[in-house]
């Protein structure tokens, strides 16, 4: 059973973070070992109220990371999603600079912003530092508002396929690491993902059918579901299909039973799934 970093926020209530990567990962025969960044009493998504938690786990995380090394704790992957201080990318960078071998995989998903807009935490200085840490990954997976930031570009909501090919390449830093861009809707009615791969330098599309409605927690079903794939030994192209095909599944299954799209895809049903020869 391959062993990973999962490092990411946890939220008590509200489907994302860790609560969904560890239960996702673990159906694809992959232990997920959690070093969060923070504890939420809910996610984000939820309007704000004055009993909410936030706790901030920065220090806690630097010596969870000393005890594993006193552990003697080995890795074979990595994978960042929400990061809320400069000093956690800092960290991390650490992290990822000790720990690289062969067969390690390491992905980072940029969480800086969506909506063309960045998160209201997330100031210049940290997607300054969110784009450092990105450098050290193997593969990223930002959605098209992350991908401007880290371009420089204006946001569009809608680039089509020549336009989130160049952004691709781009963001391949010349071919040095693959490239997930997610929200792309190249069709009417679908919505899925395209990928750069930096083993063969070819590009990819993959779309399924949409499901009306915000999801919290997709983007982070999405990586957790390609993640698993990759380390499987699947290539980039099958691995962004099976996730795109996976979250469109599982949204519009929660859409047909009547569930809250704030609260999150029930994707729990659907996990068996992804069980190892399945998807």
């Amino acid at each position: 059973m391959k062993q990973i970093i999962a490092v990411h926020d946890l939220s008590g209530f509200g489907k994302c973070s860790l609560g969904v990567v560890m239960p996702t990962l673990a159906a694809m025969g992959v232990r997920a070992c959690a070093l969060p960044t923070a504890y939420l009493s809910a996610h984000t998504a939820f309007p704000p109220c004055e009993h909410a938690v936030f706790l901030d786990l920065t220090a806690q995380m630097e010596a969870t990371l000393a005890h594993w090394d006193e552990l003697h704790a080995r890795f074979d992957g990595f994978y960042s999603g929400f990061l809320g201080a400069p000093e956690q990318m800092e960290l991390l960078e650490r992290c990822l600079s000790a720990r690289r071998k062969d067969g390690f995989l390491a992905m980072v998903d940029p969480v800086m912003g969506d909506g063309g807009k960045p998160y209201r935490t997330y100031t210049p200085q940290l997607c300054d530092k969110m784009a450092e840490l990105s450098t050290y990954a193997d593969v990223i997976t930002p959605n098209l508002t992350e991908a401007a930031i880290l371009l420089g570009e204006d946001y569009d909501p809608a680039p089509n396929r020549k336009k989130a090919a160049d952004w691709l390449h781009r963001l391949s830093l010349e071919g040095r690491r693959s490239v997930i861009l997610t929200g792309l809707s190249l069709t009417s009615g679908t919505l899925g993902a395209g990928c750069f791969d930096r083993t063969t330098g070819a590009v990819d599309f993959a779309q399924a059918p949409l499901a009306h409605g915000v999801f919290s927690g997709t983007g982070d079903l999405f990586a957790s579901v390609a993640f698993g794939k990759l380390l499987a030994g699947e290539a980039l192209p099958a691995a962004t299909q099976a996730a795109v095909s996976f979250v469109s599944l599982a949204a519009n299954a929660t859409l047909d039973r009547g569930g809250d799209p704030v609260e999150g895809a029930d994707f729990e049903p659907l996990l068996h799934l992804l069980a190892p020869h399945q998807v």
